[in-house]
């Protein structure tokens, strides 16, 4: 089977308006950039976005924040985007804020194929509101259940033309749980190789959950916020 497509645009091409996607990264680290602009290209929208956070404006996830491509979001954090908090204060974006951790076990659980699972994370709160809980070890839990996505959309550092990606440091933080999560996933890499040329032993995901890989280009690699120490 060949997974190799040309760009990101032939990579998206079938993800139509109403889809849900996953996409990777945390905060703007590691994030699918070329995949996000050729989302913003198309210009599809209703889109349910899975994300740790929504980028920062005009840059990631806020591209398609700006152009309102983006109905509902279901994340962790608002973070440095203050179009994303305009639009969840004024009412004109469905928002699903989860507890970190547990998000990033919703995603995991689905690509393991559990449909739910329980957690103390957010008992007594609003979260927890119409959801199952139970007693467990003489503390209570929340039943969450697993997440998944029509699309998971993620950058690698290095891939081969199989499918079988390895991510640099931080990098991997979402995105290798979101690839086993989707009914499709989109893999963009910084460098595209043949089969064996990849250490076996280094391989984070196996090409066996990924159905397109491409090489992007002209990535940015932007920081949300650059903190030094005197």
């Amino acid at each position: 089977m060949n997974k190799v497509v040309e760009n990101a645009q032939a990579a998206i091409a079938d993800i139509k308006s109403g889809s849900t996607l996953m996409l990777g990264g945390f905060g703007l680290n590691g994030i699918p950039e070329n995949c996000i602009n050729a989302l913003v290209e198309k210009g599809i929208n209703n889109l349910t976005c899975i994300s740790n956070n929504a980028g920062v404006d005009n840059f990631g996830l806020g591209l398609l924040l700006k152009t309102k491509q983006i109905k509902k979001m279901i994340s962790s954090y608002v973070g440095e985007n203050a179009e994303f908090e305009r639009q969840l204060l004024q009412g004109e974006l469905e928002v699903d804020l989860v507890p970190q951790g547990t998000l990033a076990t919703r995603i995991q659980m689905a690509g393991m194929g559990i449909p739910a699972f329980f957690t103390p994370a957010g008992y007594g709160t609003e979260i927890a509101e119409g959801k199952e809980s139970r007693e467990f070890n003489g503390k209570m839990h929340l039943m969450e259940h697993a997440i998944y996505a029509d699309y998971a959309i993620i950058k690698a550092w290095k891939g081969d033309t199989l499918g079988n990606l390895i991510f640099r440091k931080t990098t991997r933080n979402f995105s290798t749980s979101m690839a086993k999560a989707g009914k499709i996933t989109i893999v963009e890499v910084e460098e595209l190789v043949e089969p064996g040329m990849l250490e076996p032993d280094a391989i984070h995901v196996a090409g066996v959950y990924v159905h397109r890989i491409f090489q992007g280009k002209n990535y940015e690699k932007r920081i949300e916020r650059k903190t030094v120490r005197l």
